[in-house]
């Protein structure tokens, strides 16, 4: 029997995913548990609507992640950070303030979860980060930390 999952099941398939199960473990199984449903014709027709759906989406996402690149490449970001002697900060620049000087100074929104920094940065200077605005797309960008 052809069903259709409605979510992740072990060793048969992932959501989404038209797969050929036996009777009796579809009828038994899968379909009470909400696991699957039958792969029929209406079925079908929402899975596919489903299917173009998402595609539209992950389109809009690439289109405004090209348009985010071609802004942040090459740009330069200024930091502002209180320091003491030797050059060093008070606190660190982490990368929940990159993410805000990226919306404020640019008008590039990033969730700061997308802004790559291995570690904080705790001195002034010029650094390199990676943004990454999809998961094709990763963009270098220059942070300068100056003195307040």
């Amino acid at each position: 029997m052809n069903v259709i999952l409605q979510k992740d099941v072990v060793k048969v398939g992932r959501e989404g995913e038209v797969v050929l199960v036996s009777d009796g473990y579809a009828r038994n199984y899968l379909i009470p548990r909400g696991l699957a449903v039958s792969a029929s014709g209406g079925a079908l027709k929402i899975l596919e609507a489903r299917h173009a759906t998402e595609e539209r989406k992950s389109e809009a996402l690439l289109a405004q992640a090209q348009k985010d690149q071609a802004t942040l490449e090459g740009k330069t970001i200024k930091i502002l950070g209180k320091a003491g002697a030797g050059d060093r900060l008070y606190g660190s620049i982490t990368s929940g303030d990159i993410a805000e000087a990226l919306k404020k100074d640019l008008g590039v929104s990033v969730d700061k979860r997308r802004v790559l920094l291995m570690d904080v940065i705790r001195a002034l200077g010029t650094f390199h980060v990676d943004v990454k605005l999809h998961k094709d797309i990763t963009v270098p960008v220059t942070v300068a930390v100056e003195k307040a």
